[in-house]
């Protein structure tokens, strides 16, 4: 559940933070006093679109941040997987500081990217916005909603399903790029036994352009080579004029000897320096063998860049190295083996993407089968929570219907809700008929089934009553109660039927503070809360006799919750 929200510095808000309980709470205040802020609020810490013009006029940053508990091992061994830490006593803090032209989240003081907050929140929330109900007047939105509720069933056959689609697309894309006409297939075949020829007359080898390059390299050099490694040969050898290194040192160990038989300590410095001259006449061995081998006649230099240019050429037509130059070799010698027997190869890639469609229709039919049931299941359960929403006659089905032709990766169905909400009227897609009203109604009905299967503990709901008042509200307050003994809801309303069923009530006002507005939040004791019905009773003047209703409608609340 959701334990706490702190904001600073967002909008109209300074610093606020409160404090959620278990079962229904209920956020009210007047229009414009900054209600939608608490779920944006919410939502921005859950990974929505920040804006820096959100954050208060004069302030630096704005800061939000959600104080969760997990309760649930699947939860806490799902966002563990996520690499999401979560402390001992189940607790999880989402952070998010929104500055100017960039925001920084963290979870648990880890910064995490903004889809990893999306993920996290799909774990531990479901927030229903005030228009997410008009998304039911779409389609797509009735098959997420069947998938989702069935995704225990079908899940591992989406995956099947993607594979094997995306096979048989790459197959159909295969076949249509293979078909061509006799001319353009022997000017492409002539060029690909000209390039073909070109690669492998040169009998390339991995590696061999980085030796020649080497090899070259120092040729070219060869003149300051020679020049720099005779001097250094000169200064280390044996010389004429007896001062050279070698000259110098072996001098140096001749002295030395003459005099360590007189003092034995000098014997251990002895044996340092004959080191130096046995390392130093190692070195003057090795600088001849190389001054040796860098002769060359000029024809092995022309055959070194000859060669060169032949491997630079074919690196420039097919690759920037020899490796991919044979990697484009073998993919010409198979378009090349393609193309001398096409008709062999569209045969055979028509049947591979017959298997692979029959395939992929076993699995479409197969998800079919499932949708279908739970269809059925679903529609029954959504009918039963409409009718306790008041919706007396209503008739409620889902209809999945098969279209091969529009197969997708989730499948060939076409998913529509159809609904009759008056007698005698026959059943007709749901965008024909429902209401703003009966979209918000029907949306909750929805949320209750889905909650009651799923594992999300907090629903938030902003304004579920929408274009609803009397009767019918006070069954969406009796609804809202039944779904808040097992989950925690958070629901902002303008209505005092659903109000009057809170387990924690928040008041939402607007205010001056040292001259400037300020949104103020903070919960209502039983007599506060009394008051707040009174007004959304009655308006600003609360009288006795709104007040006296007010006191009645929370009883009768109380008494529906207990029973």
């Amino acid at each position: 559940m959701l334990y706490s929200l702190h904001v600073k510095n967002l909008a109209l808000i300074k610093e606020q933070e409160i404090e959620f309980t278990k079962g229904l709470n209920i956020l009210t205040g007047e229009t414009g006093a900054g209600k939608s802020v608490v779920i944006g609020s919410v939502n921005l810490a859950l990974g929505g679109k920040a804006d820096s013009s959100l954050i208060r006029t004069g302030e630096d940053y704005a800061l939000v941040e959600l104080t969760f508990g997990v309760d649930s091992e699947d939860k806490k061994k799902q966002l563990l997987d996520m690499d999401i830490p979560v402390e001992e006593d189940g607790t999880l803090v989402l952070q998010r500081k929104i500055m100017q032209g960039r925001s920084v989240s963290k979870v648990g003081g880890e910064s995490v990217s903004i889809r990893q907050l999306k993920d996290i929140s799909n774990i531990l929330i479901n927030i229903h916005g005030q228009n997410d109900h008009q998304e039911l007047l779409h389609k797509k939105k009735h098959m997420e909603i069947l998938d989702g509720y069935c995704l225990d069933k079908v899940g591992s056959l989406f995956a099947e399903l993607k594979n094997e689609y995306q096979k048989m697309r790459a197959l159909e894309k295969e076949l249509a790029d293979s078909d061509m006409d006799e001319s353009a297939r022997l000017r492409e075949k002539e060029l690909l036994e000209f390039e073909v020829t070109e690669i492998t007359d040169a009998q390339i080898t991995p590696g061999e352009d980085e030796e020649l390059e080497t090899a070259y390299r120092r040729m070219v050099n060869s003149r300051k080579i020679s020049e720099a490694v005779n001097t250094a040969s000169l200064l280390t050898g044996y010389g004429e004029d007896s001062e050279s290194a070698m000259d110098m040192i072996g001098r140096a160990v001749r002295e030395l000897s003459s005099v360590t038989g007189y003092d034995s300590e000098l014997e251990n410095l002895l044996t340092q320096l004959s080191d130096v001259e046995n390392l130093l006449n190692d070195f003057n061995h090795g600088i001849s063998g190389y001054l040796k081998d860098l002769e060359f006649d000029e024809g092995t230099f022309r055959e070194v860049e000859d060669r060169l240019n032949v491997i630079n050429h074919l690196k420039d037509k097919y690759g920037q190295s020899l490796l991919l130059v044979i990697k484009a070799l073998n993919e010409k010698q198979e378009r090349l083996e393609v193309l001398t027997d096409l008709d062999a190869h569209r045969q055979k890639l028509q049947k591979d993407l017959d298997e692979s469609r029959s395939k992929a229709l076993l699995i479409c039919e197969k998800i079919s089968s499932i949708r279908k049931k739970a269809a059925g299941e679903l529609a029954k359960k959504l009918k039963k929570a409409l009718v306790d929403l008041n919706f007396l006659d209503v008739k409620f089905e889902i209809d999945v219907r098969q279209n091969e032709e529009e197969m997708t990766e989730k499948g060939y169905d076409d998913v529509e809700f159809m609904i009759s909400t008056n007698p005698g009227e026959d059943l007709r897609p749901l965008d024909q008929i429902a209401s703003g009203g009966e979209l918000s109604r029907i949306m909750l009905a929805l949320k209750t089934v889905v909650a009651d299967k799923g594992d999300i503990s907090t629903l938030i709901f902003d304004e579920i009553d929408a274009g609803i008042s009397g009767k019918t509200a006070w069954k969406v307050s009796e609804k809202l109660g039944e779904l808040s003994r097992d989950h925690q809801i958070i629901c902002i309303t303008h209505l005092p039927q659903i109000a009057a069923m809170a387990d924690s009530h928040f008041m939402i006002e607007k205010g001056l503070t040292d001259g400037r507005t300020e949104t103020r939040i903070y919960e209502l004791d039983e007599e506060k809360s009394v008051r707040e019905l009174s007004r959304l009773l009655g308006g600003e003047e609360i009288t006795d006799a709104a007040i006296t209703n007010a006191k009645e409608m929370r009883k009768m609340a109380q008494e529906t919750k207990r029973g």
